[in-house]
């Protein structure tokens, strides 16, 4: 529909509004014609958005079309009241973008401020020579010890269960495991884990 830029009467505000409350579409469009000028223009001056603005156009004819007993023709003119009901919408359009615009802010300076808990250059350099050396330390192991440090670190069993899956004494699956942990230790230059040694 284009605006025309006539004007309903003010007394023609109550009858207007009696048509659309029957669902007279041509009262609408006579609505429409008359005032979607000025809907627009508010919601403009508003939003600085003439995209939102006719939005905010839509939003309000399309209340008076669903609820047109809510103008009440003897507190104003039709043109008042869409004047407005258009600011309105308008102002809320700008808080709803407002609120989104800080949400997006805080959603980037809360991805910002997220640690980099990632390995840098030098720990990946490290780390890979550490396991590089590990593996070496482990393959200078006598086979009995490799398979109970194989079961209880890689397979992730505890030394008695290592113990059952390889047919031997838990005893000595543990001397077997604090052994080969000893000798490991040693190899990587670092003192055995109680822990580790623990099979837990």
């Amino acid at each position: 529909m284009e605006t025309t830029g006539t004007s309903v009467e003010p007394a023609a505000d109550a009858e207007l509004q009696r048509r659309l409350v029957y669902g007279d579409e041509s009262a609408l469009t006579e609505a429409y014609a008359a005032y979607s000028g000025l809907v627009r223009g508010v919601a403009v001056r508003v939003t600085r958005s003439p995209a939102a603005a006719e939005d905010v156009a839509q939003e309000v004819f399309a209340q008076l079309w669903s609820r047109p007993y809510g103008f009440d023709a003897r507190r104003g003119s039709l043109r008042t009241w869409l004047s407005v009901l258009a600011h309105r919408r308008a102002v809320d359009w700008v808080r709803s973008e407002a609120r989104h615009r800080k949400a997006a802010g805080a959603d980037d300076s809360a991805l910002q401020a997220i640690p980099d808990t990632g390995p840098g250059p030098d720990e990946t350099v490290v780390d890979r020579e550490r396991s590089l050396l590990l593996h070496s330390a482990l393959a200078e192991l006598p086979q009995s010890q490799r398979e109970v440090v194989h079961l209880a670190y890689f397979a992730g069993r505890t030394y008695r269960q290592a113990a059952v899956e390889l047919g031997i004494p838990e005893g000595t699956a543990k001397t077997r495991l604090r052994s080969a942990l000893r000798k490991l230790a040693e190899s990587m230059a670092d003192p055995p884990d109680p822990a580790l040694e623990r099979g837990a």
